[in-house]
Formats: C-alpha cells, structure tokens, sequence
C-alpha cells in the first residue's frame, strides 16, 4: 500500500473520530435550553436501559438513543438508574438528566390548573401528569375530610357516581402548583388549592360579597357560570349584569353551561331532549342558580359576579369565532342567533 494511500485512510480515520466526538458531544447537550417546563416520566421498576432511553426520546429530552446508551454505560450510571415518577425537562442535558434518575429524586413538576376546570377534569388532568390515577381526586372531593375549610358548603349537591356537585366544585383556585411526584397526596394537593382559594378569593372578597347582599355560595356559583360564559374579559362584567338581573326578575338563567356541566357535555351538541328535560341543573326550565358551581372560576370572573356592569341587555350569544352578540329582546335575540347561528 502506497503512501498515497495510507495518508488519506489516516486523515478518514482522524476526520471521522473528530466529527464522531463533535456528534456525541452535541447529542449529549440539551434539546431545548430555553423550555424548562417539566415533563412527567414514569420508569418502571425493571425497565432496561433501552426501554428508559426510548421513554426519554419518546418525550423529546434526549436528541439521541444511542447516545444515552453509551453515555450510560460509560459512566457506570446503566446499573443505577431508579424507578419512579421523574419531573425532566429539555433544557437538562444528558447529564443532569441521568443524575437525577440515578439519584431516585424526582423534581417537582409545575402542574397548571387552567380556569374553569371542573373537579372531574382537574381529576383528569392530574392522573395525565402521572400523579395518581384516574378518580383518585374525584373520590377525595366527595369523600375525604376538608372541615377545616369553613368557607364550603355543608354538604354536596351531587354524588361520586354522578362525578358532579362535590362540596369543592367552584372552591379550587386554579393557579401554577409545583408538585413532587414521590410525594403526591391528593387530599395535601386538594387542600393547597382550598388554601390559595382562601387567601385569593375568602380573604379579598367574601365580606363585600356579603354587603353586596350576596350568600357566598351564591357569589361562588355565579362566578362559575361568568367563568363558563365569557370568552373574553370585557365581556365577563355585562354578562354577570345580565345574569344577576335575571336572577333577581326571575326570569330563568338560560345559561346551557349548567346542562353541559350535569351530562358531561363538554362541548357536544346538546339534544332537544337535554334541554327540555327538567333538572336542577337545566336553567333554561328551572328558575334560580344550579344546585352547585359549574367549575372553578379564576379571579377575573369572582370580579366580575362581585361588580356586574349595568346594561340594558337581557341576552347575549357567542358566534362561531368567539364573538358575543347582546339583546335587548327576545325577538333580537332569535334574530341574532337566526344571523349568527345558522
């Protein structure tokens, strides 16, 4: 073999380790520096090294298989790894990543309770992230004891197997909650959104509300229905004017979110037969407030049910794009929906 040639197999080998060591140096660095949301994983006690390396590349933490594979064995940590429930994200490298499996020390994960959330969907919500399982905060709300929270109702308007009218439905401050998964408790988290209510809502607005002329419960369940009607803020004040002066006329509420709220109809057409069957929840055949909250409204909407916005208003309609539409009448009204509904 002549010189010739030794020289370029030499310079292949050299220029193949360099981009070699360039590639795994880069698969080794962080998917993403700038997300840090945490992402759930749940590795199982006997998972291999490759089934844990696949979760990992399933989530998108890691940029490649084999990378972490050979980092893992590398560094002795393959034999290490623990089972458990681990808050990762994409701005750890392969590094951090495999430090904290290997430590069995989960991060906390921040979970995001969103406005308007019923208990059955915060339920759901919760077991999605990996913390717990499916009913389990669904049972805690009708069955676990919260008598130091003095502010809810003395007793539930629904039952388990209904899965609606807990004593807690409106009384859960959706907000950020940073969550350990190894210490998860659904009562402990349950009491902590309780607490952020007391601070949040009790504290600031339960004595106007009561000067207001309001009863708390009544003041809760108003500002689920805003929460539930509005699509946007400026809208949240005339609808709680509307609603109220309906409420205090009363002409029933008409607010199909209550129907929807009973049957789990979240946002599937709801049937003639729903809405003529006669119920506690139907407000467009039972005059008053529903029974319960509806779901658990944000400040924004408690505002809102606190100081309504007079108007000469008694009925609105959102459009297909989100855009609401007042009445005065009723013959405006029908023709609104007729032009916006149709």
């Amino acid at each position: 073999m002549n010189n010739q040639i030794m020289k370029k197999i030499l310079l292949f080998v050299v220029a193949f380790g360099i981009l070699g060591s360039l590639w795994f140096f880069y698969a080794l660095a962080p998917v993403d520096s700038s997300n840090t949301k945490n992402i759930p994983v749940t590795i199982e006690q006997g998972s291999s090294l490759s089934a844990i390396a696949a979760k990992l590349s399933d989530a998108e933490l890691i940029r490649s298989v084999s990378a972490f594979k050979i980092y893992a064995r590398f560094t002795g940590a393959a034999g290490k790894l623990q089972a458990g429930v681990f808050g990762l994200n994409p701005a750890q490298s392969v590094q951090e990543i495999t430090d904290t499996i290997v430590s069995g020390k989960s991060q906390e994960l921040n979970v995001t309770i969103p406005e308007g959330l019923t208990v059955a969907e915060i339920d759901r919500l919760m077991a999605s992230k990996g913390l717990g399982k499916e009913g389990d905060i669904l049972d805690c709300a009708f069955n676990c004891d919260f008598s130091t929270f003095e502010f809810l109702p003395p007793k539930a308007a629904g039952t388990r197997e209904q899965g609606i009218g807990s004593r807690l439905e409106g009384y859960l401050f959706p907000d950020t909650y940073a969550v350990s998964p190894t210490d998860y408790v659904p009562k402990f988290f349950l009491e902590r959104m309780l607490g952020n209510f007391r601070k949040r809502i009790v504290t600031q607005y339960a004595a106007e509300a009561k000067r207001e002329g309001m009863t708390f419960g009544g003041f809760v369940t108003m500002a689920s229905l805003v929460e539930a009607e509005s699509r946007h803020a400026e809208e949240r004040a005339i609808i709680a004017g509307i609603l109220w002066k309906r409420l205090q006329n009363r002409v029933v509420l008409g607010v199909d979110a209550t129907t929807r709220y009973e049957l789990g109809k979240k946002t599937e057409p709801l049937t003639k037969t729903d809405v003529e069957t006669v119920s506690p929840y139907n407000t467009r055949r039972t005059q008053g407030l529903p029974p319960s909250p509806i779901g658990n409204a944000g400040e924004s909407s408690f505002l809102a049910a606190l100081r309504p916005k007079d108007s000469s208003y008694w009925y609105y309609l959102h459009d297909p794009k989100g855009i609401i539409h007042y009445a005065v009448t009723n013959d405006e009204h029908n023709a609104n929906r007729a032009k916006y509904l149709r």
